[in-house]
């Protein structure tokens, strides 16, 4: 049995495979043209090399935090959604009373209005997740050929928007919701036109209804937050530029790297005299580590850069709502058969 550091290894070298095969091509096309053609004076010095080397390292590293910031601040995001969600149904089932009602309603008309609430809030979030899922144009790891070989999509690309709605809010509520550009606004827009409904008729108290609106506020703050790291892509002169130059030192670094081989190798030719003239071909193996290093990392870093993509490495939203949408439907007293199964996890990804 595989354990999961194993597997890991394996994912990553299934991940990168095609880049290290094109290295690997790459550095025994300059070792043959070198060794076969006497090229001995085509070489640069490492001095010139190694400081290009130490600016790229410098820029992958502040790509890596910068993305890995961007996914963290999106985990946390959503992580207070999490929270807020799980509040809000509490104060749903607990702050809809009779006790300063005008017009009393019946136990069934009370949980039936808790029920509209939070079946609009689930809405909410699938109409955030929706939103977070759309494509941008500078969006390009989901195209990717490692991604799209082993057929890597999160559940939004495998359902529509109306479809996933149509099961939470009524008709009317439908048909408003998407004559908006901004699906999820218009749904806290009606859980608010829905709480001062009920305030006016003292099903809520006042004091209840300004908690109940302090919510949908937080809500209205998180979306806000989502949409921003959505919206506005890590700037393109420093991921461009990043990948520029990572190529530049990996297609420049076979110049300094195969004649330092061969002049080791010159150092034994009395003793060794094969292994020194094949010497050359060992820097092969050395080369696709270096220039391996350096692309994943900076692949890693672009990885990241969006971290609602939908990818294997983003943050995922998708399992998050679908938990928050069964605590929530569990404490409404539903029963676990009519309530939908988590996502499953593909390739060991959540999505």
């Amino acid at each position: 049995m595989h354990t999961k550091k194993t597997y890991s290894a394996f994912e990553m070298a299934m991940w990168t495979r095609f880049e290290t095969f094109l290295f690997i091509g790459i550095i025994t096309a300059w070792v043959a043209i070198f060794y076969f053609f006497d090229l001995a004076w085509f070489k640069i010095p490492w001095t010139p090399l190694a400081l290009i080397g130490t600016a790229v390292a410098f820029v992958i590293g502040f790509q890596n935090n910068s993305a890995y910031g961007r996914i963290w601040e999106a985990r946390m995001i959503w992580g207070g959604i999490v929270n807020t969600s799980r509040t809000f149904g509490m104060y749903l089932q607990d702050m809809l009373t009779n006790e300063y009602a005008s017009a009393p309603m019946s136990e069934a008309e009370i949980k039936e209005e808790v029920k509209i609430l939070t079946y609009r809030h689930i809405a909410w979030m699938t109409a955030l997740r929706h939103a977070m899922r759309m494509p941008k144009p500078w969006e390009t790891i989901s195209r990717e050929r490692s991604n799209a070989e082993w057929d890597i999509k999160p559940p939004e690309k495998n359902s529509s928007l109306e479809v996933d709605l149509e099961t939470y809010i009524s008709k009317e509520d439908f048909n408003y919701v998407m004559s908006k550009n901004n699906k999820q606004t218009a749904l806290l827009y009606l859980q608010s036109h829905h709480l001062r409904k009920l305030k006016e008729q003292g099903i809520i108290w006042e004091f209840s209804f300004l908690q109940l609106e302090s919510i949908l506020e937080e809500l209205f703050t998180q979306q806000g937050k989502s949409e921003r790291i959505k919206n506005f892509p890590y700037p393109r002169h420093f991921a461009t530029l990043n990948h520029f130059f990572m190529w530049i030192f990996v297609l420049l670094l076979p110049l300094a790297i195969v004649p330092q081989f061969a002049e080791i190798g010159k150092e034994f030719i009395d003793v060794y005299p094969v292994i020194s003239d094949l010497f050359v071909w060992f820097c092969i193996p050395f080369y696709v580590i270096v220039a391996w290093v350096f692309h994943t990392m900076e692949r890693i870093g672009r990885t990241g850069e969006n971290p609602f993509e939908g990818t294997p490495n983003d943050v995922p939203i998708s399992t998050i709502a679908r938990g928050i949408e069964i605590d929530l439907r569990q404490n409404l007293g539903e029963s676990d058969d009519t309530i939908p199964e988590q996502f499953p996890v593909k390739y060991d990804t959540q999505f």
